[in-house]
């Protein structure tokens, strides 16, 4: 029997792991997992309070789990689950509208929290989630694919269809619109 790390050191492609899921082997989808896990942890860390990052991370996985066998790879996983992410961190602050909470953490709400960091690194963090929240879908989509999954510029434009020269151009205009937010 192979062992999740015997796959992993062949490093199937997410395909090929898709496939194996669909088959019946329940570890494909742990490889997936452990393979995807840093750059959605990330994400979902540039967008959600810090207490929720686990917990909205853990749903976009189940999610994962539970379609992944309806996957018909029309697209790349990748975009996949990166569509089913922000259809998770959506649906998270829908929940938190409907409990009339606010959208994110009171900045009074950061001195309670400060192991390991300082308040005014998490207020920052704070003032960085708000301003995303504040940015059109394309800038907050372009800034988190290159800081949050650490792509680069020649990725994003093929991944959105667009040449190099739009992508960067969109890149500074949704960096000029975040900075603009950040000195209000």
């Amino acid at each position: 029997m192979e062992t999740i790390t015997d796959s992993l050191l062949q490093d199937p492609t997410d395909e090929l792991l898709i496939q194996q899921f669909k088959d019946g082997k329940q570890d494909a989808f742990d490889a997936l997992y452990y393979r995807h896990l840093p750059k959605v942890y990330k994400r979902v860390r540039y967008v959600i309070p810090e207490n929720d990052v686990e917990d909205v991370t853990q749903e976009i996985f189940i999610a994962a789990l539970n379609s992944l066998s309806s996957f018909r790879g029309d697209a790349r996983f990748s975009t996949w689950l990166r569509t089913l992410t922000n259809h998770k961190v959506a649906e998270f602050y829908r929940k938190r509208t409907r409990k009339q909470e606010p959208p994110l953490s009171p900045l009074s709400d950061a001195s309670k929290h400060t192991t390991g960091s300082t308040s005014t690194a998490i207020e920052e963090r704070i003032y960085l989630q708000r301003a995303l929240q504040n940015l059109p879908d394309n800038y907050r989509e372009i800034i988190l694919l290159r800081f949050a999954e650490d792509l680069q510029f020649n990725e994003i434009a093929e991944m959105t269809d667009q040449n190099l020269e739009a992508t960067k151009s969109l890149f500074r205009r949704a960096i000029a619109t975040l900075r603009t937010h950040l000195e209000k």
